[in-house]
């Protein structure tokens, strides 16, 4: 098994880090620690996986029998956690977004620029069936050069409670955006191979997740009170972000918004385009041709359901530990590329103008560091 002999310790026992660790387990790693504050949630974990749990992350970083850390705590406490793993040497696999914040993301790359261990970021739906297929079939060139992509993730009614943690902008450092509409902000900048960026221009908007009004007919925000607590982030974002080699990306965001819910994502090239609904198992290819007349020739392609993009990161962040190489995919540098899109977005909405991506403190010689080994 790919994981033998790894000895896995998971920080955040909720709902994501009991599915990191079930798919760690199966692949054959050794869930050996939990940390969480909460106690319930520790007995759980202990229970299920017969693993020694801790309050904090500051006790789990320095137990013998940990490896490695996966981190699936809400945003703002991915530094701290990141940090003190990897200066004990640890590897580290961060559940996306890199940070809650720009700065707090580049603090995170810099100290892995300085650690033996590997830092991966949590964006699983590269790995799901759909892009899996799309990536093969883009490497045989079949869809010429890639020119746009249009990544939706936005849900018709679909705001967490206030009073969760994911409404809370100094725990989440956003809405929306960080939330969901990270995951097609990455998928789009992984498809285009992460070009050079000369331009953002996007808008962010608070509109329902204030209002008493607020529809919730499937029940997503449980005991809905919007005076009850403080809402102080996004609901829905639109951006558009311009390349250096003129590729272009129009991303749609939203929790909530009176449109059909899409997870749609639409990639076009000079030879060929492609669509998929984001973390899916199918791929649509578009083409047109001359051969016996001019004609559409659209092709449907379905890959395995049962292969999950969270299990086949896990294999990934497994098997660049137990190879010892630096990894291929979900790398520091990818995710704070995406971070500082999603700071140009904000600013941009801040300030009603297009604006650059800001400087990084974190230099490429840095970056390139980040997944160095002894």
């Amino acid at each position: 098994m790919i994981g033998d002999g790894i000895g896995v310790g998971i920080v955040g026992l909720g709902g994501m880090g009991n599915l990191h660790a079930r798919s760690i387990r199966e692949l054959g790693a050794d869930v050996v620690a939990g940390a969480d504050l909460i106690p319930e949630q520790r007995d759980q974990f202990a229970q299920e996986f017969g693993a020694r749990t801790y309050e904090t992350h500051d006790e789990l970083v320095v137990d013998e029998a940990v490896d490695a850390v996966i981190v699936t705590t809400p945003n703002r406490f991915h530094e701290p956690i990141a940090v003190a793993a990897l200066e004990a040497g640890l590897d580290v696999l961060v559940e996306k977004p890199l940070a809650h914040t720009l700065e707090s993301a580049e603090r995170i790359a810099e100290t892995a620029a300085r650690s033996p261990g590997v830092c991966m970021v949590g964006f699983h739906n590269r790995h799901a069936a759909s892009m899996a297929m799309f990536d093969e079939q883009h490497a045989r060139g079949r869809f010429g050069d890639l020119t746009h992509v249009e990544a939706d993730y936005v849900r018709r009614r679909g705001v967490p409670g206030p009073g969760s943690w994911f409404t809370d902008s100094e725990l989440a450092g956003g809405g929306s955006l960080l939330d969901i509409g990270v995951h097609a902000l990455d998928l789009a900048l992984y498809a285009l191979d992460f070009p050079e960026i000369v331009e953002v221009n996007g808008v962010t908007r608070t509109t329902f997740g204030t209002s008493e009004e607020y529809a919730d007919p499937e029940g997503f925000g449980d005991n809905w009170d919007a005076e009850a607590e403080t809402y102080e982030v996004d609901d829905s974002v639109s951006a558009f972000i311009r390349c250096a080699n003129g590729e272009t990306i129009s991303l749609e965001a939203a929790w909530a918004t009176n449109r059909e819910q899409s997870m749609d994502f639409k990639v076009r090239g000079t030879q060929a385009g492609a669509q998929f609904d984001i973390g899916d198992t199918d791929l649509h290819i578009l083409e047109a041709g001359t051969a016996g007349g001019d004609h559409y020739a659209d092709v449907n392609m379905t890959g395995d359901a049962a292969v999950t993009g969270y299990s086949e990161q896990d294999e990934q962040f497994l098997a660049t530990i137990a190879a010892g190489t630096a990894p291929e995919t979900n790398t520091v540098e990818e995710a704070l590329t995406v971070q500082r899109v999603i700071d140009a977005i904000y600013r941009s909405s801040e300030t009603g103008r297009a604006t650059e991506l800001a400087d990084s403190r974190v230099s490429e010689h840095q970056l390139e560091q980040a997944t160095r080994l002894d």
